[in-house]
């Protein structure tokens, strides 16, 4: 059996290459010299044209595509990603396989990445790139009795609870004995969702992802999936039903039931084909969420990446740094870093703190007050009664410190950077002893030049979310977990676990299925760690942004030759070769690139990506040059004959009328004679 996986990945791998390759003509030399350039210039600071030899520079001239083709062949980019599927538990027949994959291949298409924010408003949601799922579904008979074993024990030793008809199980216990599995099928190159089914347990139970029980003053969210800090993730579908979401309304509740495809195995017994279909709805959701998630925005490239943290604190706050542990939010990061889970290339990630006392800070109370707003809400006490209540105006307050960075920065005496992206993170720490959020809703904001937070003296607060039934409680003095999440979205463009751009619907959708457990979003979770759907997309959405931005430059290119009447026309013989070479090696690294990021070899596509980059400067210069010596040519016509004809009908009815005006006396005196 586990050859035949084995073989069976094997397979798939191939396949995804032989995919993301098929599109660039075999050119036989180019990878080993490419290779070679990579390793002796990492960062591709060199224009590895100029090192070609002169048989390859012949070969990258051979094919000349007309304009047409070429516009099609990068506007069809696809990246291909692998999912590993893997059924564990008795539930799930030989044929459950070959089913799930046929589901999964009528329904699914290739579609575009999509960007939730634009850099501008104009611009479309959609990147150029395309993406593509390819799946690979296989039993693991082995690992279920291990992990019924385990579960049982567990579930043993754990006593009922008084507040949930739900046991609560520690993820660890189950998560240790897949790791382990996963570890086996080392080394991969996609991600791999296991779903468990561990049989009739004693007791019904969910799994709880951090220490301690629920209290009447604080709701700890249980769940049925995990994601890992390595790339797989598990659903056991025998645990629940859980439910939680939005408490009174709103979109994405995950609702209490058998309807819900987690709840699969709950309620009455499905066909076959029924459970399938709920299986293959969660692998789409999945993918979509996980693997390809929207990009929050547009990221760059940059070499120097500073996270500023700015306390503006009231006179008793600054003493006070429970739930705001600088050190804490910053090894959460750099623990990342130092294990090339964030950062490309030569990236290098710093944190720098600046303390602002509140009462000296004029520009902060003037920001403050300028966005405070106020809002009423109808409460039933013992008769309706209206409450007015404030909130911070999260875009009033960005504009005022956007249109007062230069004043903030002389007050608060930290030096301007002169390169790399830097990131402000301002966190007005009030005393103040009403509840006071970003927006009614937040404590934390991100945008795409600043992160602002904000807490007061008020403790904990009753949430629009409910979990389990039970209300969540915010604790409004922690703000760790929250600042993790809109750094990351901010500097590196990742989108929350809840949030999908659709472009069917044109808006963003909701759903917070995959809101539990390890992620640094949303109100469910409680752990401030990255999995590894946050780490990945942290640096896919940089070569995604830079791919895009190629493929953009490269069209504007073909539409300006298109322009001068093709490249035929515009360009000489010499640059028109000099042109299809360059043009061949630069589509050449970008489907490297894409083939890279299929592999998850993200150092590797940053390499093509860069190196493609002067490819697409030089075919510019060509054509820029071109265009400047283009001359206008001027084709003469022969001037008509001149009108005889008509000159000589004009002469003879003017010497017609000046005659019959001369003899007009004469005749009309004749005529009068007669009578």
């Amino acid at each position: 059996m586990t050859t035949t996986m084995s073989s069976a990945t094997t397979l798939v791998l191939v396949l995804l290459t032989l995919i993301a390759t098929a599109t660039s003509a075999p050119i036989l030399g180019l990878d080993t010299f490419l290779t070679h350039q990579s390793r002796y210039d990492r960062q591709a600071s060199n224009d590895s044209f100029q090192f070609l030899p002169s048989t390859l520079r012949h070969s990258l001239s051979l094919s000349s595509p007309s304009l047409s083709h070429s516009l099609s062949s990068i506007l069809s980019l696809t990246l291909p990603l692998s999912l590993h599927v893997r059924l564990v538990g008795p539930s799930f027949p030989s044929s459950s396989a070959t089913l799930l994959s046929s589901f999964l291949s009528a329904s699914q298409t290739s579609d575009h990445f999509h960007v939730i924010t634009p850099a501008d408003a104009a611009d479309s949601h959609r990147l150029a790139v395309k993406h593509s799922l390819h799946l690979d579904v296989s039993h693991s008979p082995s690992l279920a009795s291990q992990l019924s074993k385990t579960l049982a024990s567990e579930l043993a030793k754990t006593p009922a609870s008084l507040r949930s008809p739900l046991v609560s199980v520690a993820y660890d216990s189950i998560d240790r004995i897949i790791k382990q599995d996963f570890e086996k099928e080392k080394p991969v190159h996609g991600v791999y969702l296991y779903f468990l089914d561990l049989g009739p347990q004693s007791k019904s139970y969910a799994y709880s992802y951090g220490s301690g029980d629920s209290s009447p003053g604080f709701t700890k969210c249980l769940g049925s999936v995990w994601t890992g800090s390595d790339r797989y993730i598990w659903i056991d579908l025998g645990a629940g039903p859980v439910d939680y979401g939005p408490a009174l309304s709103g979109d994405g509740v995950l609702p209490k039931g058998e309807f819900h495809p987690l709840a699969a195995l709950h309620g009455p017994p499905k066909a076959q084909k029924a459970l399938l279909a709920d299986l293959a709805s969660l692998v789409w959701s999945a993918y979509q969420v996980l693997l390809v998630p929207s990009l929050r925005i547009p990221v760059q490239y940059e070499n120097s990446l500073i996270v500023q943290f700015i306390h503006v604190y009231g006179g008793e706050s600054g003493k006070d740094s429970s739930g705001l542990d600088w050190k804490s939010i910053e090894r959460t990061f750099m623990d990342e870093a130092k294990d090339n889970g964030l950062l490309l290339g030569d990236q290098s990630l710093s944190f720098k703190n600046y303390k602002v006392k509140y009462s000296e800070c004029s520009i902060c109370s003037f920001a403050i007050a300028r966005s405070i707003n106020s809002y009423t809400s109808r409460f039933l006490f013992d008769n309706y009664t209206l409450i007015a209540s404030e909130y911070l105006d999260s875009k009033r307050l960005h504009q005022i410190l956007s249109d007062s960075a230069e004043e903030f920065r002389r007050v608060a005496g930290f030096p301007e950077e002169d390169f790399g992206r830097v990131l402000p993170v301002f966190v007005f720490d009030l005393d103040y002893h009403m509840l006071l959020l970003l927006d009614r809703y937040h404590q934390t904001v991100a945008f795409r030049d600043m992160v602002i937070a904000v807490r007061t003296r008020n403790t904990q607060t009753v949430s629009d979310y409910s979990c389990n039934g039970r209300p969540v409680f915010t604790q409004m003095r922690e703000l760790e977990r929250p600042l993790v999440g809109s750094i990351l979205q901010s500097m590196w463009g990742v989108s929350p676990t809840h949030m999908l751009w659709s472009p069917r619907h044109n808006t963003t959708l909701v759903d917070y299925m995959w809101s539990v457990g390890q992620t640094p979003f949303g109100p469910f979770s409680e752990i401030s760690s990255l999995s590894f759907v946050q780490k990945d997309a942290a640096r896919r959405n940089v070569l995604l942004t830079s791919l895009n931005y190629s493929i953009s430059s490269a069209v504007d290119v073909l539409e300006s030759i298109a322009a001068h009447g093709g490249e035929r026309k515009l360009l000489k013989r010499n640059r028109h070769v000099e042109f299809v070479q360059r043009w061949n090696f630069f589509k050449y690294k970008l489907d490297k690139a894409v083939s890279a990021m299929s592999h998850l070899d993200f150092e590797m596509a940053l390499y093509y990506m860069r190196s493609s980059d002067h490819d697409v400067y030089a075919i510019h210069s060509i054509v820029y040059h071109a265009s400047q010596e283009l001359e206008a040519s001027l084709v003469c016509f022969k001037d008509p004959p001149f009108p005889w004809s008509f000159v000589f009908m004009v002469a003879v009815l003017l010497l017609l009328g000046y005659y019959i005006s001369s003899r007009e006396h004469k005749l009309f005196r004749s005529k009068s004679k007669q009578f």
